[in-house]
């Protein structure tokens, strides 16, 4: 694949990933906010009982806010090509990461979207890390070469 055609696909499906990450966290955090019983979305209050919360709407808001729009405006920027769009993706993969690990930590391993968003978060983290490089090399060209990522 020559390095034009690998620079689009790291775009393209970085962006794409992005932004289902966002438009599923902002579905997920949203129905955990407007109700942080958990009834709405079926998970059980007492999963909580090992951790810091007495119910769903700190971390409902966290998974709205950060892994949720965070991560659509970060998919946004991607598509848009903006030389931060790695660093970014970088930054949002390491936290959706951590956000899953402290969850099972807290909760335990109680649902397959668990190890789904880990591997996304994974995927997000290796792609942003190929954009950043991409980028920087991009930007050590001589003047006047092609910028374009």
């Amino acid at each position: 694949m020559n390095e034009n055609k690998r620079s689009r696909f790291i775009v393209y499906f970085l962006g794409a990933l992005q932004v289902f990450i966002g438009l599923t966290a902002i579905a997920g955090g949203f129905g955990l906010v407007s109700d942080p019983s958990g009834t709405k979305l079926n998970i059980p209050l007492d999963w909580l009982s090992n951790s810091p919360f007495t119910n769903y709407f700190v971390p409902g808001l966290v998974l709205l806010i950060v892994n949720g729009a965070g991560n659509f405006l970060a998919g946004i920027v991607t598509f848009l090509r903006n030389r931060y769009a790695g660093n970014i993706a970088v930054a949002f993969g390491i936290f959706l990461v951590l956000f899953v690990v402290i969850e099972v930590w807290f909760v335990g391993l109680r649902t397959l979207l668990q190890p789904l968003y880990l591997i996304l978060g994974l995927t997000e983290l290796m792609f942003g890390l190929k954009l950043r490089k991409l980028v920087f090399t991009i930007h050590s060209l001589p003047r006047g070469a092609a910028t374009k990522i």
